[in-house]
């Protein structure tokens, strides 16, 4: 009896302690300082480092609507910023918050003219003094304003040219098979010289892929980056080694959420119209059902087959979340970290080979990644579209490795124009 009560006392203790510390863990409520604990939320972008690696102080901007319109976050509200007294160096130090090394350019919009959302809880930059060779970081660097800006306007930003096909005629496509430029932002990725993945380019530095891709082969060495290709195997284009890769640390291979990744390239792409960024979309942004996108690369074309030697490509349908989680298609699987493309009645989907490859969709003109190539049951069966992760859920992972590389390891050489 004494050791049956002893054991039961010694459970109960171990149960406690685990839904503690299960608790501390889970920083419910709390910003989480990567493996050093948790802070109060309202610590977060304040000017001053609380955690172990100043992860607190990253990630403290983003654009966001259709117009990317310029936020910073303080005391734990996202604050639109207005344009008074806005210039170049702090344009500058924004993009370089946003994990660029240049912008392009910085617009003043009437503030009547963006999203209803983003016209409340505005704020102004006010710098007492600066220099271009100075670090700005412009959340920092604040002072609230009331109900209105005092210009009536606020800051839009550029990082980057992107979203362009300057070097495409769709004039001459037929079929499905890709031409040269079509997709300049499609990249191949061989794993010890085999095509394994596709990939997107969204900036000289940066390529965007899927978690699984890399999941087991995360040495860079492995690994060579084609761009501006359209046959397999490759010859005469440009290809690059990889620096670093970064997979999201949420990722599980037996999961399906949070699958994405970065690799960042050992040196620059030169852009040239058959080698271009696609654009991320901005924070809030939102991609209607139906909207017809497209996708891209290099994979099977069925189930279980050898991949293609030519780059095909073929439009697909947005799906919403609530249709792809019917009970006759992925009941239970598709969480808001995921979007799903293609065509319910099956025919015409990505496959094996295409993983980490864009989803793309033009918006005005300009292209947009809307999703990477993650998962499916099958290829192009009925009910099994594919799923895709979405970008706009990845967002401020995204922005987060791009900045830290940015801040810890500034470029000297970029083709971000």
């Amino acid at each position: 009896m004494e050791i049956l009560i002893g054991a039961c006392v010694l459970i109960t203790l171990i149960i406690v302690f685990g839904i503690g510390l299960g608790v501390g863990m889970s920083c419910a409520g709390k910003f989480r300082c990567g493996s050093s604990g948790c802070i109060s939320m309202l610590l977060q972008c304040d000017g001053h480092s609380d955690c172990e690696h100043g992860e607190d102080e990253l990630s403290c901007v983003r654009l966001s609507g259709k117009s990317s319109v310029l936020q910073v976050l303080t005391n734990g509200v996202w604050r639109t910023v207005c344009a008074d007294n806005w210039d170049s160096d702090l344009s500058l130090s924004a993009c370089k918050q946003l994990g660029y090394s240049r912008f392009i350019e910085a617009k003043a919009l009437p503030l009547s003219s963006i999203e209803q959302d983003l016209q409340s809880n505005l704020v102004s930059i006010s710098l007492n003094h600066t220099s271009s060779q100075q670090a700005i970081k412009i959340h920092n660097v604040t002072n609230f304003s009331k109900s209105q800006c005092s210009l009536g306007k606020v800051t839009t930003l550029k990082c980057i040219a992107c979203g362009s096909r300057p070097r495409f005629n769709a004039r001459i496509v037929g079929g499905n098979l890709s031409v040269e430029g079509q997709f300049p932002w499609q990249v191949s990725l061989h794993l010890q010289n085999v095509h394994m993945c596709g990939g997107s380019i969204i900036s000289s530095r940066w390529i965007l892929t899927a978690a699984h891709c890399v999941y087991e082969y995360a040495y860079p060495v492995l690994w060579t980056v084609y761009v501006g290709l359209i046959e397999q195997p490759v010859s005469t284009v440009q290809s690059l080694a990889v620096e670093k890769i970064i997979f999201h640390r949420r990722y599980r291979p037996k999961g399906l959420d949070h699958d994405i990744a970065l690799m960042k390239l050992l040196q620059p792409l030169i852009f040239n119209g058959f080698v271009e960024p696609i654009c991320l979309p901005n924070f809030g942004e939102e991609f209607a059902d139906g909207k017809m996108c497209w996708i891209s690369g290099w994979g099977a074309i069925f189930d279980g087959g050898e991949g293609s030697d030519s780059m095909l490509s073929a439009r697909v349908p947005l799906i919403s979340n609530k249709a792809c989680s019917h009970p006759e298609v992925y009941q239970g699987y598709i969480s808001p970290g995921m979007i799903c493309a293609g065509y319910l009645e099956g025919g015409t989907d990505s496959c094996q080979g295409d993983s980490g490859g864009p989803l793309a969709c033009e918006d005005s003109s300009v292209w947009k990644l809307v999703g990477a190539t993650s998962w499916g049951q099958g290829c192009a069966e009925k009910n099994k579209p594919g799923v895709y992760t979405r970008i706009t859920q990845s967002l401020t992972w995204i922005r987060l490795q791009m900045e830290r590389e940015e801040m810890q390891h500034p470029s000297t050489i970029s083709s971000d124009y």
